[in-house]
């Protein structure tokens, strides 16, 4: 939309009440993120985020209420709680049957709605609570601590976050886009203003750090991320659709259709970030709770932003769910059976189950290339596959997901603690199999061949990386 055509958004009743509605809420709610909650001092709960808080759950929290946390406004628990009610059930779907079968009808995702707001409410009380026991930990933070602070600050919170999942849920029906993600976006977008000036007043200082190319270097940089970052959420591949002519009665003709199914390349969106940084940052906030210096210093040593192992581990939460929140909000048989009904079909493909498969194979494609970002193929495998293993029934589809990503017959991970390994085979004739197998460590790295020469009697051979290599003969009896 060019400048000149900005003015014509308020020429039209409609869209001019939408907007003004929308602006409205977000000037409600950053009111209501400055008033602090009765019997807290502000300032020391931001002392202690800015210092011992760094790198824990708090300060994670504290980015998505746009500071409502640090501030101990009266919308401090934000629109978190109704996210992670609306993620519980999205997640419950998959696992219990009833669920899934009432997001297909309108009724059932009221219901579903409702059911979201009880439990947004019982997760307020709850956040609320811990939200006081924890102020009342830090030293100068409580004016009068007990029993009644809890039930006033239960009180205040949560009628505090249940007012935000109302304006949130006003906006998506009366304003412009989804409430509950303007206001995560206002939240966040809230500090430019402030880390602005900032960086301006850091700039005219004498002997600062930042220079005036430094600065141009940086903003280069995130107007190239927030670039890209768009190129890949609209990224989209095409598959190919046919729906041929139908003859509908009474004279009527459906003409043949061409369209295509586009599988976006983010499919999972910005989920396996959050889901990844809410895992990591864990340990660090545990360190700061129990209190004892040997935990906190390994915390600070192994999970600090900059660590090699927090670098690696955070690359392998972001794999796995990658693969895990994609194959529970994305169902190709679904799919597969809805293009069937229509009379539909991809060309070369045929309809049913070969067509879930297919896409299915087309989808794991996409995510391995989206999912393992600069990893090598060896390396994203060897990341998400170790923590595919420990992820239960909805780490197997994840599994199942890379190993037809890979296109190989056989994904085989064994993590013990002397021979960690990740192994692929795939068939290269109907007798024939070549595999390789990596590890840590030169000697249990090797490529290996497998030769079914008479029903029972095979030939195997490998060769490793250290040059060594083996052949042997064996034989298969059934009874």
């Amino acid at each position: 939309m060019t400048a000149p055509q900005i003015p014509n958004l308020f020429k039209v009743p409609e869209l001019k009440e939408k907007i003004l509605f929308t602006l409205l809420c977000l000037v409600v709610y950053r009111i209501g993120a400055h008033i602090v909650t009765p019997g807290v001092n502000a300032s020391a709960l931001a002392a202690y985020l800015q210092n011992q808080g760094q790198g824990t759950l708090f300060s994670l929290y504290d980015l998505f209420a746009g500071g409502t946390f640090a501030r101990a406004s009266i919308f401090a628990l934000g629109i978190m709680p109704y996210i992670s009610a609306s993620i519980v059930f999205q997640l419950a779907a998959p696992v219990f049957p009833v669920i899934e079968k009432m997001q297909r009808d309108e009724e059932g995702r009221k219901t579903i709605t409702q059911w979201t707001r009880y439990l947004t409410v019982l997760l307020c009380f709850f956040q609320a609570y811990g939200f006081a026991v924890f102020t009342e930990s830090l030293p100068n933070a409580v004016a009068d601590p007990g029993f009644g602070f809890r039930m006033t600050t239960v009180l205040t919170l949560s009628t505090g976050g249940v007012f935000v999942m109302w304006l949130g849920e006003q906006i998506t029906e009366r304003g412009l886009g989804n409430g509950a993600s303007l206001l995560i976006f206002f939240s966040i977008i809230e500090r430019i203003w402030p880390e602005t000036l900032r960086t301006i007043e850091e700039l005219t200082t004498a002997g600062s750090t930042i220079t005036i190319p430094k600065l141009i270097a940086v903003l280069a940089v995130m107007v190239a991320v927030v670039a890209l970052t768009v190129a890949v959420t609209v990224a989209a591949r095409r598959i190919p659709i046919q729906i041929p002519r139908k003859v509908m009665g009474r004279g009527r003709i459906r003409e043949g259709q061409k369209t295509f199914i586009p599988l976006r390349l983010n499919t999972a969106n910005v989920m396996p970030i959050v889901f990844a940084q809410s895992i990591i940052i864990v340990p660090g906030t545990i360190a700061q709770f129990v209190g004892g210096s040997t935990l906190k210093e390994f915390a600070s040593t192994y999970f600090n932003t900059n660590s090699p192992v927090y670098l690696t581990l955070l690359c392998v939460l972001i794999v796995f769910f990658s693969y895990f929140y994609t194959s529970i909000i994305f169902n190709p048989v679904d799919l597969a059976e809805n293009l069937k009904k229509q009379g539909g079909f991809i060309p070369g493909v045929k309809p049913g189950a070969p067509t879930a498969d297919y896409i299915d194979e087309v989808l794991s494609r996409i995510m391995f290339q989206k999912a393992s970002g600069g990893l090598s193929p060896t390396q994203a495998l060897q990341l998400a596959a170790t923590a595919a293993q420990f992820a239960g029934e909805g780490g197997n589809d994840a599994f199942e997901m890379m190993r037809k990503s890979l296109g190989v017959n056989s994904l085989d991970v064994q993590m013990r603690a002397d021979r960690p390994t990740v192994g692929a085979s795939r068939y290269i004739s109907d007798n024939v199999s070549v595999g390789v197998r990596t590890g840590a460590t030169p000697e249990q790295s090797a490529v290996s061949i497998d030769i079914d020469i008479t029903r029972g009697l095979r030939v195997q051979g490998e060769v490793g990386v250290d040059g060594r290599s083996t052949i042997g003969l064996g034989t298969e009896w059934e009874y």
